[in-house]
C-alpha cells in the first residue's frame, strides 16, 4: 500500500512539475514579445519622436542678438556706444527647482530684491526656451566664483554681452534717450522673433524713435552640448545682422555751451540752421544721468528724480508749454501788416497803458514801461517792446485773424521733429475756445493774446522753428535731429530730404522791415536786448519776452524780491544771425529766468561760436 501511494506521488509531482515549467515559459515568451514589441515600437513607429527629444539633449539652438547702431554728433563724437559686461543668465526650461537655484545664486553674488522681481516678471512672459538675465554688469571677482559653481546650476550661463552707454550723460539725456529692459508692454509692439535674444530696446529720445534702424536683426546658431549644458562647438551659424549706426545734426559742443549758459535756472535751449532744417542744439535742463536706466533703475533713484521739484525726467523742449510772451510780437508785427491792420510806418501814442474802445469798465492794460514808450510805430514797438502798441494791433486784427496767420509758422501744431510725445501748443481762436471752454471769445482776451499771454502756449522746438521760419523768409522746414543713416553691412549712407513749406508775403519787403526792427532789439539804442550787441563782430536779430507765472491784480506791481522764485516771469529770447545771411536761429526759455534780455547772450554767443566752426 506504501508503494503504491509513494509512485502515485512521483507522478503527480512530475506532472505539476511539468505544467509550472510550461506556465513560466509562456510567461517568459509573452514578456520576450511584449518587450519585442515595445523596441519595435520605440524604433519603427516613434522614432522621430525620441529622436528629436535625443537630438535636442544633445543640439540647441541659441538666440545671437545683434549689435546696437551706435550714435554720433554730427562731427564724430560719440553720443550712445556699446561695452562689454559680464551677465548672469537662466534657461528655465532647463532648471528643476527654479527657487532653489536663485536661492544657491544668491550665495555666491549679490542678488537684489529688484532685481529678483525683474526676472520673475520675465519669467512670466518670456517663452521657457528664452535667455532670461538675472544679473548684469558682474565683476570679475564674481565671474570667477560663479565659474567655479557652475556645474551646480544646470540652465545657468555667463555670457559676456555689449551694454548700452552715453559717454555725455545728462547732456544729452533728453534728446538721445535711453534703452531699457523689454517688457511686457513691449511685447505686444514688436517683432519677438527678431527680438529673441535680446534684452533691452529703446525708451524714449532717438533711442526710441529709431528702433528700427538701431535694432538690426538677430542670428541664430545650433550648438553641440554635453549634459551640463556647456557648448562644446557650434554646427551652423546665420550671423546676426548689427544695427544701422546714426549721425546727428547736434553739434555736442554747442549743446554743452548752451547747457552751461542757462546756470542754475530750467529751460531749454533750441537752434537750428534755417535753411536745412537741421536741429543743432536740443538742451532740456535739468537733465539726468541715462545709464541709471539702462540695467533698470533702484527705486531709491528713481523716487529721487521723479520727485525732484526741477522735474529732470520732464522734456521741456518738446512737452514744455509757456506763453511766449513778447517773443510773439515779430509774427503779429508782420500779421499787423500783412493784413493792413496798420501801416508800416503809422504812429501810436504809448502812455503807459491802453483802454480798450467801448469798455465802459475802463480796465486798463498796462504796458511793462509804467511810464509808456511815447510815439511808436512797428519798428519802435518791436525795438522797445511796447505793449501798448501790439493791444492796439491785435484789437484791430481781431483773434482769428492772428490765428489763421500764426498758423503759418507752425503755432499751435506739432513740428514733426524726430522725436515722440512732442505738444502741439495753443494758438487760441474763437472757435477753439468755444470747442474747449464752451465759451464766447472776449475782446479783452485779443488784447492779452497780442502780447503772447493769455490761452497762448508754445513749445520751445515750435518757438525754434517759427524762429527759423522768419530767419528764412518764409522758408518752414520741419526740424531734423538725424542727418545720416549709416549702414554696417554694406557702407552706404542714406540721407532724408526735410519737408517745406513757404510762407508768402504780399509784399517781400515786409521782412526786410520785420528784420530791420529785430536788429535794433540787439544793436539800437533803445533795444531791450542791447547790451548784449555791444562789441558785436557781426549783427543779429532777435527779440527778448517775459511771460508772466501768474496774474496781477490793477492796482499791483510786481517786485520780482518779493515773489518767491518759483513764481517769477519766464525769461526768453529768439533771434538768428548774422542778419545779412542768417546761419542760425535759437530759441532760448527759461523757467523763472525773469528777463528776456538775460537769455540773449546765450543766442549771440551759440551763433558765434557756429560761424566759427562752420562759416565758410
Amino acid at each position: 500500500m506504501s508503494y503504491r501511494s509513494h509512485v502515485s506521488d512521483h507522478s503527480h509531482e512530475a506532472s505539476t512539475f511539468k505544467f509550472r515549467a510550461i506556465v513560466a515559459a509562456v510567461i517568459c515568451l509573452l514578456m520576450l514579445l511584449g518587450l519585442l514589441t515595445r523596441l519595435a515600437w520605440l524604433q519603427i513607429v516613434d522614432y522621430a519622436h525620441f529622436s528629436d527629444l535625443s537630438e535636442h539633449n544633445r543640439i540647441r539652438l541659441m538666440e545671437l542678438p545683434p549689435t546696437r547702431g551706435l550714435i554720433y554728433d554730427r562731427n564724430g563724437v560719440v553720443l550712445a556706444e556699446n561695452k562689454p559686461t559680464f551677465h548672469l543668465e537662466i534657461i528655465p526650461e532647463q532648471v528643476d527647482d527654479m527657487e532653489q537655484t536663485l536661492k544657491g545664486l544668491a550665495e555666491i553674488v549679490t542678488i537684489s530684491e529688484a532685481e529678483l522681481e525683474r526676472f520673475k516678471e520675465q519669467l512670466k512672459v518670456r517663452r521657457s526656451f528664452q535667455r532670461i538675465s538675472l544679473r548684469t554688469r558682474l565683476s570679475e571677482d564674481e565671474v570667477a566664483r560663479l565659474a567655479v559653481n557652475r556645474h551646480r546650476f544646470p540652465g545657468v550661463d555667463i555670457n559676456a554681452r555689449l551694454s548700452r552707454f552715453y559717454p555725455q550723460g545728462e547732456t544729452t539725456a533728453h534728446v538721445v534717450g535711453y534703452v531699457g529692459r523689454i517688457n511686457q508692454k513691449d511685447l505686444t509692439v514688436i517683432d519677438e522673433g527678431n527680438y529673441r535674444g535680446t534684452t533691452h530696446i529703446g525708451k524714449t529720445g532717438l533711442e526710441k524713435y529709431y528702433e528700427s534702424e538701431l535694432h538690426g536683426q538677430v542670428g541664430r546658431q545650433n550648438v553641440e552640448v554635453n549634459a551640463q549644458g556647456r557648448i562644446l562647438r557650434v554646427i551652423d551659424k546665420v550671423a546676426p545682422i548689427p544695427g544701422n549706426d546714426l549721425t546727428l545734426n547736434l553739434d555736442i559742443e554747442l549743446q554743452r555751451q548752451a547747457e552751461k549758459a542757462l546756470g542754475d535756472l530750467a529751460g531749454a535751449v533750441i537752434a537750428i540752421e534755417p535753411h536745412t532744417g537741421a536741429v543743432v542744439v536740443f538742451v532740456s535742463k535739468p537733465g539726468f544721468d541715462p545709464n541709471l536706466f539702462v540695467h533698470g533703475i533702484s527705486h531709491k533713484n528713481y523716487d529721487a528724480l521723479r520727485h525732484d521739484i526741477d522735474k529732470p525726467l520732464f522734456n521741456r523742449a518738446i512737452f514744455g508749454q509757456y506763453p511766449p510772451g513778447s517773443t510773439f510780437k515779430p509774427f503779429l508785427g508782420l500779421a499787423g501788416i500783412e493784413q493792413r491792420s496798420f501801416g508800416v510806418r503809422e504812429s501810436i501814442y504809448c502812455k503807459g497803458h491802453y483802454l480798450l474802445p467801448g469798455d465802459d469798465t475802463e480796465r486798463k492794460y498796462r504796458d511793462w514801461k509804467k511810464e509808456g514808450h511815447g510815439t511808436v510805430d512797428l519798428t519802435k514797438a518791436i525795438e522797445q517792446s511796447c505793449d501798448v502798441y501790439f493791444y492796439e494791433l491785435a484789437y484791430r486784427a481781431g483773434i482769428d485773424h492772428m490765428h489763421d496767420f500764426m498758423a503759418k509758422f507752425g503755432f499751435g501744431s506739432r513740428t514733426g521733429i524726430d522725436l515722440l510725445g512732442e505738444r502741439k501748443g495753443i494758438l487760441p481762436s474763437t472757435e477753439w475756445k468755444k470747442r474747449t471752454h464752451g465759451r464766447v471769445w472776449y475782446p479783452g482776451e485779443t488784447l492779452i493774446a497780442g502780447i503772447g499771454q493769455g490761452y497762448m502756449l508754445t513749445t520751445p522746438v515750435q518757438l525754434a522753428v517759427a524762429t527759423a521760419a522768419l530767419a528764412s523768409r518764409g522758408e518752414k522746414i520741419v526740424p531734423r535731429l538725424l542727418k545720416e543713416v549709416h549702414n554696417t553691412q554694406d557702407g552706404t549712407v542714406k540721407k532724408r530730404e526735410p519737408s517745406r513749406t513757404m510762407i508768402e508775403l504780399h509784399q517781400e519787403s515786409h521782412w526786410d522791415v520785420m528784420f530791420n526792427a529785430m536788429k535794433k532789439v540787439v544793436h539800437g539804442t533803445w533795444g531791450t536786448a542791447r547790451a548784449t550787441g555791444w562789441s558785436m563782430k557781426f549783427k543779429m536779430a532777435g527779440k527778448t519776452g517775459t511771460a508772466q507765472v501768474f496774474g496781477i491784480a490793477q492796482d499791483e506791481e510786481y517786485d520780482e524780491e518779493t515773489v518767491a522764485k518759483k513764481l517769477r516771469d519766464h525769461g526768453l529770447f529768439i533771434g538768428f544771425g548774422p542778419v545779412e545771411d542768417p546761419v542760425l536761429a535759437v530759441a532760448v526759455v527759461a523757467e523763472n529766468g525773469e528777463h528776456g534780455s538775460r537769455m540773449a547772450p546765450i543766442a549771440r554767443d551759440l551763433i558765434k561760436r557756429y560761424m566759427e566752426k562752420y562759416a565758410e
